[in-house]
């Protein structure tokens, strides 16, 4: 891993002993099980809502992110047992900053401020992003079927926003699009920079996510003051994020993108505000009319599309061959 590089010995076994063959395609070139289990990543997080407004103490975004990032990140240094190293650094630095350290928070912020389904679906247009930035940074030229489905989704989510229960928070829903720009700026550059050889996607979630974290505590410090006292409750949640919703949820999410197209991926993302939305209206009786399933209809059907296309070739290879991967994912 002393090297920059994008590529993986195709069956190298990585620092967390996994083995990083590709998994096989189903007869439409798509494995179904990938799909599935890299799904279970978006569909966590947007239980981050409820769990938000449920479980944890208030008014605390800063705080809330550093206790999902710091000991989740910490974990998973210590079981992978790898540490950046040259130029890694730096990046690991750059992509912590844009996926977890300015994400966290202003995640938590829209949280806070906007219903939770509301919340998630301003993010969900985070594919719409990468599309544009996939475009200025990499050069990559987004086909039909990808801006279809991304605009699709992004209406999909529109229809649930416009009859949500709440007036809309405007600081709240800069904060849902900022974090959005982030986590995709974020994606973008994860892509073009890949991962060092040897790391496996665990270890290069670690680095992120205690990176964040790192960038976020003296935040929280200056702003938040003291951390607050925390009840059963507010334990319970913080696990949770920490756990499930940020260790696995996060491997899964990375592990997909390096072994499904990046468009497979990216149309993952309105599974988190559909969650949200459901879970929205089960757990705080939030509306969800007659507009809302039809946009929510609409948005997983764009889902559903998204993932029609070849199987993705073991990342950085093609036929045997080293190449770059050029085209970005989008996470939440």
């Amino acid at each position: 891993m002393t090297t920059d590089t994008h590529r993986t010995a195709p069956t190298t076994p990585t620092a967390t002993g996994e083995s990083s063959a590709p998994t096989a395609p189903t007869a439409s070139g798509v494995s179904l099980a990938l799909v599935a289990v890299t799904a279970l990543a978006p569909v966590s997080w947007g239980t981050t809502y409820a769990v938000t407004t449920a479980f944890l103490p208030p008014d605390r975004p800063l705080f809330t992110g550093l206790v999902r990032a710091l000991p989740a990140g910490l974990l998973l240094l210590a079981l992978t047992r790898v540490r950046p190293r040259g130029v890694w650094w730096a990046k690991a630095a750059v992509l912590g900053a844009l996926n977890i350290g300015a994400f966290f928070p202003l995640l938590f912020l829209a949280a806070y401020r906007l219903p939770g389904g509301m919340a998630a679906v301003v993010g969900s247009v985070g594919p719409l992003f990468v599309v544009g930035l996939s475009a200025l940074l990499l050069g990559q030229r987004p086909t039909l079927r990808t801006l279809l489905a991304a605009v699709a989704a992004a209406c999909g989510v529109s229809l649930v926003v416009l009859r949500a229960a709440g007036a809309p928070d405007a600081l709240g829903v800069l904060a849902a699009l900022a974090s959005a720009a982030s986590m995709s700026a974020g994606t973008v550059l994860t892509k073009k920079w890949g991962r060092p050889e040897g790391v496996s996607p665990l270890a290069l979630t670690g680095w992120q996510l205690t990176a964040g974290g790192l960038l976020i505590a003296p935040v929280a410090l200056l702003v938040e003051g003291a951390p607050p006292a925390l009840d059963g409750r507010a334990v319970a949640g913080y696990l949770y994020l920490a756990l499930a919703n940020t260790s696995v949820g996060y491997w899964l999410w990375f592990r997909g993108v390096g072994r499904l197209t990046a468009t497979q991926v990216t149309l993952l993302g309105p599974l988190s505000p559909l969650t949200a939305a459901v879970t929205g209206w089960v757990a705080f009786g939030q509306a969800l009319g007659p507009v809302q399933l039809v946009g929510m209809a609409v948005a997983l059907g764009a889902t559903i599309a998204g993932q029609a296309g070849p199987a993705n070739p073991r990342p950085g290879y093609t036929r045997g061959r080293p190449v770059r991967n050029r085209t970005p994912s989008c996470g939440s």
